[in-house]
């Protein structure tokens, strides 16, 4: 754990911060953006509390897989898996990682644009 304060997705997770789940399993929790940059943007997160991509990928390769099965099933049952969807990390603060407990963001329900702006 980053910290002993609790991050925003541990508190939705002990019910402390209101979400709007999308999927409750055993080990990761799927919720709506409140700032969705697509028509379908779901935060898939892991209920135990790693950094970033890097740190949950290394400790726990099995559970990095088990995030994007989850997403792949929300993409179905939203309807975008025929048509296209994004999948993303951001990891650390150049990245625009914002919450530091790891989260899969999956995105989708339009044509989605460049990941970033020409160098």
């Amino acid at each position: 754990m980053v910290d002993n304060e609790a991050s925003l997705f541990e508190r939705m997770i002990s019910g402390e911060i209101p979400a709007d789940f999308v999927y409750q399993g055993e080990r990761v929790i799927a919720v709506r953006d409140i700032n969705p940059q697509a028509p379908v943007h779901v935060l898939i997160v892991p209920r135990e509390r790693y950094r970033n991509a890097a740190e949950l990928a290394t400790h726990d390769p099995e559970l990095t897989a088990e995030l994007v099965r989850v997403a792949a099933g929300i993409a179905e049952s939203e309807g975008i898996a025929e048509s296209g969807y994004r999948l993303l990390f951001n990891t650390n603060e150049d990245a625009g990682q914002t919450i530091f407990h790891v989260h899969l963001h999956l995105l989708g329900g339009r044509q989605l644009g460049a990941l970033a702006e020409p160098v």
